[in-house]
């Protein structure tokens, strides 16, 4: 079964999972790393592992990265 809207917790996890992403590629954050890995980690494990996930049908996980890059457009 495929389910046609993404929940807002998911998304608001994954927009959060690229922000610390790109905040952990960003040479002036070198003092944060550790801090910036632990917390990229926990946001992997909510995306990952969200419920949503049992229900979706193929390809949806990649709906919600198209999804992130549509929201945030200028970031790549």
């Amino acid at each position: 079964m495929c389910c046609s809207a993404l929940p807002e917790d998911l998304v608001t996890a994954q927009r959060a999972w690229e922000r610390t992403y790109r905040s952990l590629a960003d040479p002036a954050n070198r003092q944060r790393t550790t801090a910036l890995r632990r917390r990229l980690l926990e946001l992997s494990v909510k995306v990952w592992w969200h419920p949503y996930w049992q229900q979706a049908g193929a390809g949806q996980r990649g709906a919600l990265r198209s999804s992130e890059r549509e929201l945030e457009p200028g970031t790549r």
